[in-house]
């Protein structure tokens, strides 16, 4: 026996060892290689015992090279010393004759197959002890190579040494054969990966489409990735957004452990990753790992790691990384490489939409020109405050209004009138004590809520932050004076629930104007609130005198500027205390009783315009504000039917515009006013959608029409890109659900165009027209608006504004 012979049969060993097709499970993997080749020429050539020698020495050196744990390393090699065994007790039971008689073939080809079968088993029944049965394909793998790699390799073994034998300068012409069949076999290998890799972006795309869109969908999106990566750890890092602080989700097999390197902003794989300087995925291995790289990865403990930037809402892009493949056979390569720059484009989808919905999440309790906490958050931190401790809870309320609120917005315009509300928040924030909660309610007001203090302790605050924030500002170029006039109620001295405490220290606010400046609630107030009262006992006799009149709000189509509605808006003029603020009398004609009556006024004069137009052969329709109180009366729907039916006007040509807050009130969904309402013909629009009642998951089971975007979201569109986001997912979300969608506040002409662009159906704002009485509307229309012809199968014409 040649010693040259046993080192071309051990290097043959090595390198059909090195290269082989690998069958990943999650914790295990299958090499499958064409060493039988070697192995049958290492028996006709060596006997038994050298074959058994060699072939150790070449699965262990392999596996050692590899960084395969010991005990497997141990395990493989004892495999094939096995399979060494099993093959010789075959042959020595099979007839083997001369190498060259077609017998002596078919019994080494039976011979090394039953061998590599019982070798292949055994590993897999390990996997199966230690793992758990990963699926049909553990097996099917098996069977795959015995019928296909195993076969050709000991044929072409066989094949090479009777040539060797017959003629030695047949190498010449075998090696090459050789080498070309190892490149075909690693390039199928690759063909074969990279196809997986394909199902792996497809299967997680698919995956990510399942996962719900809830607080812990993000953390479902990372094992997902783990799960298609077969990695051992799986790291999201995403920056601070609104309210929430930055945070790092860690899937791994010890259960989500912190480890060190995602979080760093100064950490060499995330820096890398982030600038985007490698255009795409980072990949790094340790075995070709630079002096610096090797140290990233020693603070992980990782062998391979994988890391690309997600795209956020934030601005600031996050960080995925990915480490160590948890099967020892097999490590990241460019293939998983390309996989992962897949999987980004449904990761950053998935981010986006999730941060979409943190930042409706955070809308529905935030104001939006302030960042504080709106009205619906107040109500119910004070619930959760007071019912923490129903006997003895303290709680301290301070209403506080802005005394020259509504002169500056007169005088200087909404944009100076928002920029004073910035102001008196920021001041509120830095006055207010550390625990207080500080909200803004509507208009001018902003509420602090003041956790354990009693009545005297919450007055005694309530002066020194008047005192403290009472300054002059600089507001749209003028120094103006910020003052507040403050009312003040406590629990449970004055309430045991967030309605009745916000209410009574209303009634103070309403009675520390021009006086002290601070007032606090006594139910003598209640009797002593002349104003409310007068004006509660002449609500009835205003409309009859006509006191309480309408104004109409053109509303046009998007796209054809055709005047394609009204809305009706209802004023009054006290002939006392001149004019009252909508939002006054309707919440008084609601406390006392009579807000039906009052819709009702507001709708008979819309019908009666819209009557009008009809008559003269015009097609205009009419929307009229309907009260929450109003959809819990028993006689509306009839009250609506007469009133159509009174004025001869088709139900198609009225609109009611309901708050979101009526709309989910659980007393309103489980009865059948709406839908009684909308078998009428008439539509339905939810007004001042976005502000925080309502979803438009809910949308869907309501019998709505069309959603009013809140002018809140509108009229910073043309500087705000966070507000041009959600109009626009509003938008798009609204259609999807088969709803028309209108934009309230439009006041320039580039939000119009944004708008436009977006596909909102209908505008409504300044830029169209303010609210105009009905002889300056029959004006307006004169000298802006144009009559259209009937569209064929239409009897109306229709009018639209002259550009």
């Amino acid at each position: 026996m040649s010693p040259v012979v046993v080192v071309v049969i051990l290097i043959a060993l090595v390198v059909a060892e090195s290269y082989n097709f690998n069958v990943e499970f999650p914790r295990h993997g299958v090499s499958v290689s064409a060493s039988e080749a070697a192995f049958v020429m290492a028996l006709v050539e060596l006997g038994p015992t050298w074959t058994a020698v060699l072939r150790a020495v070449a699965v262990g050196g392999v596996c050692f090279a590899q960084r395969i744990s010991p005990a497997k390393v141990v395990a493989n090699t004892a495999v094939a010393v096995l399979e060494v065994a099993v093959a010789v007790a075959l042959l020595s039971l099979l007839p083997v004759g001369q190498l060259a008689a077609p017998l002596t073939w078919f019994s080494y080809l039976v011979a090394i197959l039953l061998a590599t079968m019982v070798g292949g088993a055994l590993i897999r029944l390990a996997i199966i002890a230690t793992q758990g049965y990963p699926g049909s394909i553990l097996w099917t793998s098996m069977f795959l190579a015995a019928a296909t790699v195993t076969p050709m390799a000991v044929v072409v073994g066989l094949s090479v040494f009777l040539l060797v034998e017959a003629t030695p300068w047949s190498l010449v012409l075998v090696l090459p054969l050789m080498g070309g069949l190892v490149l075909l076999y690693r390039r199928f290998a690759g063909v074969k990966r990279g196809g997986e890799d394909l199902q792996k972006v497809y299967a997680f795309a698919r995956q990510v489409q399942q996962i719900a869109s809830h607080e812990d969908g993000t953390r479902r999106m990372v094992e997902a990735i783990r799960e298609l990566l077969n990695a051992e750890r799986v790291a999201l890092w995403l920056p601070p957004y609104l309210d929430e602080e930055p945070r790092l989700l860690v899937a791994s097999d010890d259960g989500g452990a912190w480890y060190e390197g995602p979080s760093d902003p100064d950490d060499l794989f995330r820096r890398r990753a982030t600038t985007g300087a490698h255009g795409g995925p980072v990949l790094v291995s340790l075995a070709r790992a630079t002096e610096e790289e090797a140290a990233a990865l020693a603070r992980r403990g990782a062998r391979d790691l994988l890391a690309a930037p997600v795209a956020t809402a934030a601005g600031e892009p996050g960080y995925l990384e990915i480490c160590d493949r948890r099967s020892d056979v097999v490590s990241f390569a460019d293939g998983d490489r390309a996989a992962l720059d897949s999987m980004l484009t449904h990761v950053n989808a998935a981010i986006r939409q999730q941060q979409l919905l943190t930042q409706i999440r955070y809308d529905a309790d935030h104001d939006r020109l302030t960042g504080l906490p709106n009205r619906q958050r107040l109500a119910a931190e004070i619930d959760q405050l007071l019912a923490a401790d129903p006997v003895s809870g303290r709680a301290g309320l301070i209403l506080a209004s802005l005394d020259n609120y509504t002169e500056v917005t007169d005088t200087l315009g909404h944009a100076a009138s928002d920029e004073l509300l910035l102001v008196t928040a920021g001041l509120l924030r830095e006055h207010a004590p550390p625990q207080a909660l500080v909200a803004r309610m509507e208009g001018d007001q902003f509420a602090v809520l003041l956790p354990g203090l009693s009545l005297p302790a919450t007055e005694r605050a309530a002066r020194r932050l008047r005192e403290a924030t009472s300054t002059r500002a600089r507001v749209a170029g003028l120094d103006l004076e910020v003052t507040l006039t403050i009312g003040v109620a406590a629990a449970p001295v004055h309430g045991a629930d967030a309605g009745t405490l916000m209410q009574r220290a209303d009634v103070a606010l309403l009675a520390g104007v021009g006086k002290s400046g601070v007032a606090s609630y006594h139910p003598v107030l209640d009797q002593q609130s002349l104003r409310r009262l007068q004006l509660g006992t002449e609500l009835e006799q205003a409309m009859a005198d006509g006191d309480i009149s309408v104004v109409f709000q053109p509303i046009i189509d998007a796209r054809t500027y055709d005047i394609v509605a009204v809305e009706t808006l209802v004023r009054w003029a006290h002939p006392r205390y001149g004019s009252i603020a909508p939002d006054e009398f309707i919440h008084l004609a609601e406390q006392i009783g009579r807000i039906g009556p009052l819709t009702d006024h507001v709708l008979d004069r819309a019908l009666a315009r819209c009557r009008r137009w009809l008559d003269q052969d015009i097609s205009l329709s009419v929307a009229v504000n309907l009260s929450a109180r109003c959809l819990t009366e028993p006689d509306l729907v009839d009250r609506v039917q007469r009133a159509l039916r009174r004025h001869g006007v088709p139900g198609e040509l009225l609109t009611l515009e309901l708050t979101e807050g009526s709309v989910v009130d659980d007393s309103v969904r489980s009865s059948t006013v709406l839908a009684d309402l909308h078998a009428l013909g008439l539509r339905l629009s939810m007004d001042d959608f976005g502000t925080g009642y309502s979803s438009l998951s809910q949308l869907r089971q309501l019998p709505i029409d069309e959603v009013k975007i809140d002018k809140s979201f509108v009229l910073g569109m043309s500087t705000s890109q966070g507000e041009s986001f959600i109009a626009r997912s509003i938008i798009e979300l609204a259609h999807n659900l088969g709803l028309r969608v209108v934009a309230e506040g439009v006041e320039d002409e580039l939000t119009r165009d944004l708008l436009a662009e977006m596909g909102c159906d209908k505008l409504q704002g300044f830029l169209v027209s303010r609210p105009l009485p009905d002889e300056r509307l029959e004006s307006w229309i004169l000298a802006r608006a144009g009559v259209r012809s009937a569209v064929p199968g239409m009897p109306h014409r229709r009018l639209f504004v002259r550009s």
